[in-house]
């Protein structure tokens, strides 16, 4: 309470300050009669009743505001006395610190208040109501109930990013034809820097990747068709699986997780610091300027990074057969060349532009969904990862029952 009592005083002095210093000397004076008064009265408390007989009574008198109450919580609290109710009718006024009082005093002791104004009344209602919400506890659903609950909400959220990726799709494709109609609208830096970024700065890494998927491939293979005295098939093996599936499925996995991530980090990021809705304000289209140059690298770039990819996995094939297998390297890669047919080559290039757009989809779109604070783009950034993962795995195998039905196989 003394804090209470200087932070009081302090912003009194403070307005009576303000109000000397403009010219208000009336204000001024009925603010040091109110500091004089607040400063005299006290609430106070007297037992009655208990000496004739007659039924217990704690009277409260004088203002029960929060500059005033002083210690008179604590003396209530040291009171040993029993009594059966608690008089208002002495009380001159009274704020929400003061209806809290009466109210947990009241209830500790079993007291019945009476002679309140009708300002106590509804403000020892008010608090009695707030106090009742807060210690109500929600019953803790079951178990059934709440996994069919999480369940629900995963549907619903399914639901409601499947639509709006449907919409910002359409979106994505209105900007493009925007900037079909006004080609000078194109930002080609923007465009040139996320194609080094994706395709030049990702080189080692998918190409170490690739070239150990390889290895693998071919040795794991190799042992195998030892079974049946067929290791030298494993050329077969590893170079149809890298040029058909792996090559352009590990490409994209690794573009999600290294430039899907940064996308959605990168917008996300700008859209808390309000640099997307100033790109608004100053009439600068966020799909033309963050979305169409993301998209378009990512789609440039992805057959590319497939291609090679699947060159530096036969690489890391030739390179393990050589040496384990005793094919040498040029005769590994030499048979390649007659047991990939050319339709394979074309498998991987159709599948990678499908799975760019996915994968810049996806981390443009997250970016988007960013409101409230950073924890939210480190969620959208790991959604972005997760969904263009999962989707390409998906139409990967989509891809690969088309193409085998109509008869690339």
């Amino acid at each position: 309470m003394p804090d209470v009592l200087s932070l009081m005083a302090a912003g009194h002095a403070s307005a009576r300050d303000n109000a000397q210093e403009h010219g208000a000397p009336l204000a001024a004076a009925r603010i040091i009669a109110h500091d004089r008064q607040a400063m005299r009265e006290w609430a106070e408390f007297t037992l009655t009743g208990a000496e004739d007989g007659s039924e217990p009574t704690l009277a409260l008198s004088g203002p029960l505001r929060v500059y005033s109450i002083g210690s008179l919580d604590v003396e209530l609290d040291e009171l040993d006395e029993d009594f059966a109710r608690l008089d208002l009718s002495g009380v001159t006024d009274i704020d929400t610190s003061g209806a809290w009082l009466v109210l947990r005093f009241a209830q500790e002791r079993g007291a019945e208040i009476v002679g309140e104004s009708e300002k106590a009344r509804r403000l020892i209602a008010a608090v009695g109501n707030i106090a009742h919400a807060e210690h109500e506890a929600a019953p803790e659903a079951g178990l059934l109930k709440r996994t069919a609950g999480e369940v629900g909400d995963v549907v619903y959220g399914l639901r409601d990013g499947t639509i709006g990726s449907i919409g910002f799709l359409g979106a994505v494709l209105s900007a493009a034809g925007s900037l079909i109609r006004h080609p000078s609208r194109f930002r080609v830096k923007p465009l040139v820097h996320h194609m080094q970024y994706i395709g030049v700065n990702s080189l080692i890494i998918i190409g170490l990747m690739s070239f150990l998927i390889g290895i693998v491939i071919a040795q794991q293979g190799a042992v195998q068709l030892a079974q049946f005295g067929a290791e030298i098939y494993t050329i077969n093996l590893t170079g149809r699986l890298a040029m058909r599936e792996l090559g352009i499925l590990m490409t994209a996995i690794m573009v999600a997780g290294r430039s899907g991530s940064a996308f959605a980090a990168q917008i996300g990021t700008m859209k808390l610091t309000e640099e997307v809705d100033a790109m608004r304000t100053i009439g600068v289209s966020p799909m033309e300027a963050l979305v169409i140059p993301r998209v378009l690298a990512t789609m440039l770039m992805m057959p590319l990074l497939g291609f090679y990819s699947a060159l530096l996995a036969i690489i890391g094939g030739a390179a393990i057969s050589n040496f384990a297998l005793d094919i040498p390297f040029f005769t590994f890669l030499q048979r390649i060349q007659e047991v990939v047919p050319v339709t394979d080559v074309w498998i991987g290039l159709i599948k990678a532009p499908v799975f760019a757009l996915i994968v810049a989809m996806a981390g443009c779109y997250q970016g988007m969904q960013v409101k409230s604070n950073a924890e939210e783009v480190g969620q959208r950034t790991t959604q972005s990862v997760v969904i263009a993962i999962f989707a390409v795995i998906v139409l990967d195998a989509f891809f690969a029952i088309f193409f085998t039905e109509i008869g690339w196989e």
